[in-house]
């Protein structure tokens, strides 16, 4: 998620993903995979149980207004409750969590009203105070999920009831609100310890060692470089009640994650790959869809970048040049061919009718038309980041020998994703190979990518492009009646694949494995697993 993120929210709709569920419900027994209190299961000693969790960790804080990676979201989902939420076996739609609300006829303001009785985990009570402190510290500390709430007015009306308007159409922001980052906090430890709604605010220690939340669990201990330890809060009165004392979350290489599984060192291993869930042991569940991350390849726009690579015609050469049933082969078990920009798991994603084809013939007669014979471009990418287990230096490697085959010459420029990022965001590729995971729940985050947007700039695509897609991008923007905004989208995909400097590849596959023990898994595209609701049936 870090390397995509998007810099403004316009809006989008209350009803945009389509539920992704993995129904993780197996065989009997007490829940984890030893009963001796050792990584996992139940301890003999005192009949408490543990879980073990392992990922690849790309943490940098839980500090809910700061954290914008995938294994703080995890952590931060557990640690604070927010004002609005999701069904963890049904991501379509927006549900009350510490407020339920009301929006008028415009969706530009809403109104919202505060459960009553909900306490933090000291015990204090969860106000409409702590709600508007939480929203406008998101704001103010123009951390990376700050865009989340972008031209967003927040305001207290009275003791139970808080308002959010707009100037625009904003039908996404219950979806935006159900995000962790936007987790409500307890102002006034908060404050005490630094907190404050602007830059000036020194929390961020504070909360990466003591959460300050209503959530299921509390910080126990956090080591950013290998694991989190999560514990029940007792003070915890909200509609899921967490079935595991504790919650260990450790740092792991995806091979050891498989090991571990296997053997019953861990109950749930969420980074391994479409190879190794295929040489899985037996007596191991695996639920393997494709995820919501797309990886695509971003064609600069910009002359000044390649005059080469701005040509229209060289745009067309590309996408037709991908075999892309053979990126599937390297993606493995559970992945599927990118139909367009807005992964299949959301309102308005292409049908696979709609995806680009393969065409060598057409590839080579484009590619011809556009120059590109004698000329060698730059293909940059990532490599030392899999998303979900889909490496991209193989990938690359494909991609290179397929353009290859059609007359289009690139050399391969893999960097750490440290260096790499900095080109990519200044729009200084000229083939950039990435990928993008969603910031919320809505298809409008896949707006980014229109002309002018945050990730059309990275491709050197400015406003005024496309007047054609621009204008589909404003209505997928503001448009909330669900069955035209299903339209929009689609035809916003049509015309990203026809004329946008992006080629959706793959969307790799999501790989969730379990000891059959564990109950109530589930994968959701921007916390990708919700500790607790683990062991739930």
């Amino acid at each position: 998620m870090i390397s995509t993120r998007t810099s403004g929210l316009r809006a989008a709709a209350a009803a945009g993903a389509a539920a992704l569920l993995l129904s993780a419900c197996g065989g009997g027994g007490e829940p984890g995979g030893t009963t001796s209190g050792g990584a996992g299961g139940q301890t003999a000693k005192s009949g408490a149980t543990q879980i073990v969790v392992d990922t690849t960790f790309d943490i940098k804080t839980i500090d809910p207004g700061r954290e914008y990676e995938p294994t703080g979201q995890i952590l931060v989902k557990a640690l604070y409750d927010t004002l609005l939420t999701f069904a963890d076996d049904d991501t379509t739609t927006v549900v009350a969590d510490l407020a339920s609300y009301q929006s008028n006829d415009d969706q530009t303001e809403f109104t919202f009203t505060m459960a009553p009785g909900r306490v933090f985990s000291d015990g204090s009570p969860v106000t409409v105070d702590d709600a508007v402190f939480s929203l406008k510290r998101l704001q103010g500390l123009k951390g990376n999920p700050s865009f989340l709430l972008d031209g967003v007015s927040v305001e207290k009306v009275d003791d139970q009831t808080l308002k959010l308007t707009t100037a625009d159409p904003s039908p996404a922001l219950p979806a935006v609100l159900a995000t962790p980052s936007c987790g409500i906090v307890n102002s006034k430890l908060v404050q005490e310890n630094g907190g404050s709604t602007d830059e000036s605010d020194a929390a961020e220690e504070f909360l990466n060692q003591t959460s300050a939340g209503s959530g299921p669990y509390v910080l126990d201990k956090l080591d950013t470089a290998s694991e989190a330890v999560l514990v029940k809060n007792p003070n915890y009165n909200g509609p899921q009640t967490p079935v595991y004392d504790t919650v260990i979350v450790r740092n792991t290489e995806p091979a050891t994650q498989k090991m571990n599984v296997e053997r019953g060192d861990s109950q749930v291993a969420l980074g391994l790959s479409g190879d190794m869930v295929e040489s899985l042991a037996d007596g191991v569940e695996v639920e393997s869809v494709p995820s919501a991350t797309v990886v695509f390849l971003l064609i600069n726009s910009d002359p000044a970048v390649s005059e080469l690579t701005s040509k229209p015609e060289f745009v067309k050469a590309v996408k037709a040049a991908i075999d892309y049933d053979s990126l599937i082969e390297i993606a493995g078990r559970g992945a599927a061919q990118a139909n367009g920009l807005v992964p299949s798991v959301f309102l308005g994603a292409l049908e696979d009718s709609e995806a680009l084809k393969y065409d060598a013939a057409a590839a080579q007669a484009a590619a011809q038309a556009a120059g590109a014979t004698g000329q060698k471009l730059t293909l940059s990418f990532p490599n030392d980041i899999d998303p979900t287990g889909l490496n991209l230096t193989t990938l690359a490697e494909r991609i290179q020998s397929q353009l290859s085959a059609v007359g289009i010459e690139v050399d391969l420029a893999p960097a750490p994703f440290a260096t790499e990022i900095d080109a990519y965001r200044d729009g200084k590729e000229q083939i950039g190979l990435w990928y993008w995971n969603p910031d919320y729940m809505d298809p409008a985050n896949y707006l980014a990518f229109g002309p002018g947007q945050t990730v059309g700039l990275r491709a050197g695509w400015k406003q005024g492009a496309n007047a054609a897609i621009e204008e589909l991008v404003s209505r997928g923007y503001t448009t909330g009646d669900l069955a035209e905004r299903k339209t929009v989208f689609e035809e916003w995909g049509k015309a990203m694949n026809a004329d946008g400097p992006f080629v959706p590849l793959v969307q790799p596959g999501s790989n969730v494995v379990y000891q059959p023990s564990v109950t109530g898994v589930y994968y959701n595209p921007v916390w990708l697993i919700n500790v607790a609701g683990l062991g739930q049936s």
